[in-house]
Parts: C-alpha cells; sequence; structure tokens
C-alpha cells in the first residue's frame, strides 16, 4: 500500500473542499450572520491547512494503484464529512460532533436523512452549506477531484470506478479528466434550468437554490421543516419532480441526448424499465389512494406520483405524511427504497439495470429447463452480458441484503422497534432519507443512539460507495504487498 499517494491525494481533496466553503461565506457576509461568517473563516483556515500539510508530508508523484484508490475513495468521503461538520461546530448548530458528522455524511451521501428538529431556525448559511454538500456529494466528491486533477491520467480512471462501480466514464470521452469535466458539465447545466424554472414559476430564489442542491443529487435535504409540502404548490412538485426523474437517469444518455441522439433514452433497456416501474407503481398508489384516502382522483395521482418518483430517485422529499397510506402503498414505496434510479446517476439503492439482469437470468433459468441443450446467451440491448458481470451482481445483490438484515438487527438491539429499524436502515443503505414509523416522514434521526447513528452512518457510506469499495478494505489480502488482486 503506497501511503504517500493516498494522503497526497486526501490532502489535495481537503484544499478543494476548503473552497467549496467559500460560496455559504459570501451568503453568511451578505446576511450579515457575523457568527456564521466567523465560523466559515476559521473551517475554510483549518480545512485548507490539514489539506496543504498532508500534501506536503506526504509528497507524491507517481500513478496511483487500484488499492489505493479503493482506500482513496473510501477515506475521502469520512475525510470530507469530518471536515464539512466544522461550520456546524463551530456555529454551535448542531453542538455535538457525532450529530455534525451524521448531518455531513448524510449529504455527501445524498441519503437526507436529518437529525434537526427545526430546520428553519438555523442561518441560512448553513442551510446553504448544509444543501451544497449534498449537492457535489451527488456527483462524487472524487469524481470533483478528477475533473480538477488533470495530472492524475490513469490513476484518475480508477479513482472514478471505485467511486461509481458499474458506470462506465469511458464511453463518454475518451479521456477520463474529460469524462469528468463533461459529467459536471451536464450537472452544472440541469441544476441551472432547474433553479431558472423555480424561481421562474415564483419560489423564492434560495429556496430554488436549495431545492435544487437537494433535487439533483436525489438527496432530499430542504430548507423548510416539512419539505416540499410546505409550498403546497402543485407546479413547484411538477418541476422538481420531472428534476428527480432527469437525476435518476444514466448522464451518459443525457450526453448523447444532448449531441444529437434524440432517442437514446427510448433505446436503453434499463431507461425503459425504470420508466415501466414509475407508470406501473404510480398507477397502483393512485388507485389505492382514490378510493381509500382523497375523493379526488387528480389529488390522488399528484400525491401518489410525487412521492412514488421520490422515493424510487431516493430522493426522499415529502409532499403528503405517507405514514398515513394505507399498508400497501407504504410496502410498494419501501419496495421502491430498494430499487433505486439507473446506473450512471445521482440515485443510490441497488440499481435498476441489476434488477433487470436477475429477473432476465430468472427467465433464462425457466427457458434452460425447457430446452436443455440450448446455448442462451444473456443479452441487454443486443449486448452479450458476461458470466462474470452477472456474478458480480448476484453477489452484489446479496452483499446488500446482507448488510440491510444486520444494519436491522443492529439497531433494533438499541431499541427502536422493528417497522422503524426496517425504515431507518433501507433508507441510509439506499441513500432515501426519511422511512417509517418513528423515523418517517415528519420525523426525523436525532434521537437514535450513538450506536444507532454509527450504524446508520456507515450503512449511508456502504451505500454510495456501492458496498464493495469499502468492504473490500476488509479483506486481509488487500493489506498484502505481494497482492495484485485488486
Amino acid at each position: 500500500m503506497n501511503f504517500k499517494a493516498v494522503g497526497n491525494t486526501l490532502g489535495k481533496l481537503l484544499m478543494y473542499l476548503s473552497t467549496l466553503m467559500i460560496f455559504p461565506l459570501l451568503f453568511a457576509y451578505y446576511y450579515n450572520e457575523k457568527n456564521s461568517f466567523n465560523a466559515f473563516i476559521w473551517s475554510i483556515i483549518t480545512t485548507f491547512l490539514v489539506g496543504l500539510a498532508l500534501q506536503k508530508i506526504f509528497s507524491f508523484k507517481n500513478s496511483i494503484g487500484n488499492k489505493e484508490s479503493y482506500l482513496i475513495a473510501t477515506l475521502g468521503w469520512v475525510f470530507a464529512s469530518a471536515f464539512s461538520a466544522l461550520p456546524f461546530l463551530f456555529t454551535k448548530t448542531i453542538p455535538n460532533f457525532l450529530d455534525a458528522y451524521f448531518e455531513c455524511m448524510s449529504g455527501y451521501t445524498a441519503t437526507g436523512a436529518t437529525i434537526l428538529t427545526d430546520i428553519e431556525s438555523n442561518p441560512l448559511s448553513i442551510l446553504l452549506w448544509r444543501n451544497e454538500i449534498q449537492w457535489v456529494g451527488g456527483m462524487g466528491i472524487i469524481l470533483l477531484v478528477v475533473a480538477l486533477l488533470p495530472m492524475l491520467g490513469v490513476s484518475g480512471m480508477r479513482l472514478a470506478k471505485s467511486e461509481f462501480p458499474g458506470f462506465e466514464l469511458d464511453k463518454i470521452k475518451p479521456r477520463i479528466v474529460e469524462t469528468a469535466k463533461t459529467i459536471w458539465l451536464i450537472y452544472i447545466f440541469i441544476s441551472i434550468g432547474e433553479i431558472v424554472c423555480l424561481y421562474g414559476f415564483g419560489m423564492p430564489l434560495f429556496d430554488a437554490i436549495t431545492n435544487t442542491f437537494g433535487t439533483m443529487p436525489t438527496g432530499g435535504f430542504n430548507p423548510r421543516n416539512a419539505s416540499i409540502a410546505y409550498y403546497d404548490n402543485v407546479v413547484f412538485e411538477i418541476i422538481i419532480m420531472i428534476f428527480m426523474f432527469i437525476s435518476a437517469v444514466n448522464f451518459s444518455l443525457h450526453y448523447k441526448f444532448i449531441h444529437g441522439d434524440k432517442k437514446i433514452h427510448f433505446k436503453d433497456p434499463e431507461f425503459l424499465f425504470f420508466t415501466s416501474i414509475v407508470l406501473i407503481s404510480t398507477l397502483l398508489v393512485t388507485l389505492q389512494l382514490r378510493f381509500s384516502i382523497y375523493d379526488s382522483l387528480l389529488s390522488a395521482l399528484r400525491y401518489a406520483s410525487f412521492q412514488v418518483v421520490s422515493m424510487v430517485t431516493t430522493t426522499g422529499f415529502v409532499t403528503t405524511d405517507y405514514s398515513l397510506w394505507p399498508p400497501f402503498s407504504q410496502l410498494v414505496l419501501v419496495l421502491l427504497m430498494f430499487l433505486g434510479g439507473c446506473v450512471g446517476s445521482t440515485a443510490g439503492a441497488i440499481k435498476s439495470v441489476r434488477l433487470l439482469l436477475l429477473l432476465k437470468q430468472a427467465k433464462q433459468s425457466f427457458d434452460k429447463l425447457l430446452h436443455p441443450h440450448a446455448i442462451i446467451p444473456m443479452r441487454l440491448g443486443g449486448r452479450v452480458i458476461s458470466d462474470d458481470i452477472m456474478q458480480s451482481i448476484r453477489s452484489f445483490f446479496l452483499l446488500y441484503i446482507f448488510v440491510f438484515i444486520i444494519g436491522v438487527f443492529i439497531i433494533t438491539a438499541t431499541g427502536l422497534d422493528i417497522t422503524s429499524a426496517i425504515g431507518a436502515v433501507a433508507a441510509t443503505l439506499g441513500g432515501v432519507g426519511p422511512g417509517l414509523g418513528l423515523v418517517g416522514p415528519t420525523q426525523n434521526y436525532a434521537f437514535i443512539s450513538s450506536v444507532g447513528k454509527i450504524t446508520l452512518i456507515i450503512c449511508m457510506l456502504l451505500g454510495r460507495l456501492e458496498i464493495y469499495t469499502v468492504l473490500v478494505l476488509l479483506v486481509p489480502e488487500f493489506w498484502k504487498k505481494s497482492s495484485s488482486s485488486f
């Protein structure tokens, strides 16, 4: 293990992170929030100096190997969350480090679970910082570093793949640095589009910015206690719902669409599968709500469609208290928490393409029963899927469920009821935010014990880095000098 490479890259990451604090610093100055202004000044100085020290101490110029990439990807999120907690601590907005760390990890992993009991009472600059870290985390802090470090070369590709396993970045641009920049430009372009739409239809500018910073990463942080329900505006809901859906679709498809292939989305099997799930789920929930809660079909459709899209994209915005819905509709939402959006998007959870391929493999098994001597290759959109890929998908699915079960066991051991425990682990592992029971849409995570919060923080990190990147660090062979397996 080349710890110089790890320390040097983490130092660069912290130095870049300190520059991200300038935006809320300017807001603090504009709104005359002196306490927040001073807090951001000290946070910037501390973060920058620690980053500079790491870079100087661990001087490094060579390429980064696979092992180092996995460690950097994991520690990158750990370090970023720790130093991003400084403004919360210095302003005493969140005086407890574990709570501040929980909030920041929730932000960077685009989870949206919060320990804040009264969001609106906080300084605007702090709320902006809270949403900004979520916006940055949605596309990936390591990918940001790759975009800003053209000297990484091949190492940049390794770093990007360790943060986005399964994301075929090299299909957009031949060079990883150009790919990272392109993805970020698309991300920024779409974000500006949402801000303009929300502000243009009457949402206050600050709210438009922070809601966009919660939508694009499919994160769910919101400057209002009641989330999107605060506005009670169907136009806002439609705009946010559209952008949640866009964010949950593979960004390489958006790139190809912008560059002339206007039918690319409808050629992609995962997009069609994901869209079908959204439409079917919306129909089922709408019909039940219409005959059990709402007198109007349009009202049922309004609340059902928004909540379905919010959950399947792992955003976690709410427009109504879905904990009051019938059990069937709640079950649909819970299942959608596990599904997630498309690979290569900002959405979390298992991802639609994995489920689609597992279903195809199930069908292939039945076909082989009927035709035992036939050779039936696995295909997706005309592409043959290798056995290695299918093995990786099966392993990921089993690991995901295993981590979920272990998480639920630990959370219930802390005293939480089974419904709330299932909701909390599913919501944090899938990057959704609100869950069920005591962590439902109108609640928060402040009351969770320290052990419980640490467990859920680990779930957030595992879910965001798609399990393998973190768990591979626990394999003894990973740390052996002679190993070349990674």
